[in-house]
């Protein structure tokens, strides 16, 4: 971030200019490793301009992407980031590191999103949905893909295999229309699988960090993954059918 930025950074928020030689961090000017959480949270609580900037710099975008699945725009997801930050900042004493800082982040930015996207009529808090195992637990495939149980030969199994993915051109799955297609059904998913699948298969989070995140046990965050990708499989499929037809 540029000597402009860092300043605007440290009268918004009211922080210190970098200290790296306080005590606790030994003789280490310039050696702080932001990426270690211990470290990172010290030099937030003490006011660190540097540990704030490096976190901007490595959470602003995904945390625009996270706060998009929640409200109608980008302006509105701005601001719910800097709302993130300002309370960041307010609870960063506060916070026992129980999780990690990371997890203890995007639960704040979720929080608020979820209660702008709610104003909006959106979405609905996470937390209480309490139908969010039911929502969209219709089957995965529709039953015209599979033989009927009274087929004399492979009763249950496909009555056409799915789409071989490998068999597609690169430069029509990666095409812009493609991936337009996948946003948009992506944002058409119940909410709960919408935020699993975000986070599993975008942001590239593990299963564990979405459970923390998301206070889902491992079986609900599983089940929910692969009905979200199942969703996404089965609408690929008919937007490569009919994309052939034409």
């Amino acid at each position: 971030m540029h000597e402009a930025q860092s300043r605007s950074v440290r009268l918004r928020y009211g922080m210190k200019a970098p200290n790296l030689t306080r005590a606790g961090y030994g003789d280490r000017p310039m050696g702080l490793d932001f990426a270690d959480d211990d470290v990172l949270v010290h030099a937030l609580r003490a006011g660190d301009e540097g540990a704030f900037v490096w976190l901007l710099e490595h959470y602003h975008a995904p945390l625009h992407r996270t706060a998009r699945m929640y409200v109608a725009t980008d302006a509105h997801a701005d601001e719910v980031i800097q709302e993130t930050w300002v309370a960041v900042l307010r609870g960063i004493d506060r916070f026992e590191q129980r999780s990690s800082l990371k997890t203890w982040l995007y639960r704040i930015l979720m929080n608020i999103a979820r209660s702008r996207g709610a104003k909006e009529s959106r979405t609905i808090p996470f937390s209480s949905a309490l139908g969010a195992m039911t929502d969209g637990a219709e089957p995965t495939f529709d039953a015209d893909w599979f033989r009927p149980p009274t087929d004399p030969d492979w009763p249950g199994h496909w009555a056409s295999f799915p789409l071989d993915w490998d068999q597609q051109p690169e430069a029509r799955l990666l095409g812009g229309e493609t991936l337009s297609f996948v946003a948009a059904t992506i944002e058409k998913l119940p909410p709960a699988q919408r935020e699993v699948l975000t986070l599993r298969d975008i942001e590239g989070w593990t299963s564990v960090e979405v459970c923390h995140a998301l206070e889902l046990t491992e079986t609900n965050q599983r089940v929910l993954l692969h009905r979200g990708r199942a969703k996404l499989r089965g609408a690929l499929e008919s937007y490569f059918e009919s994309s052939s037809a034409v």
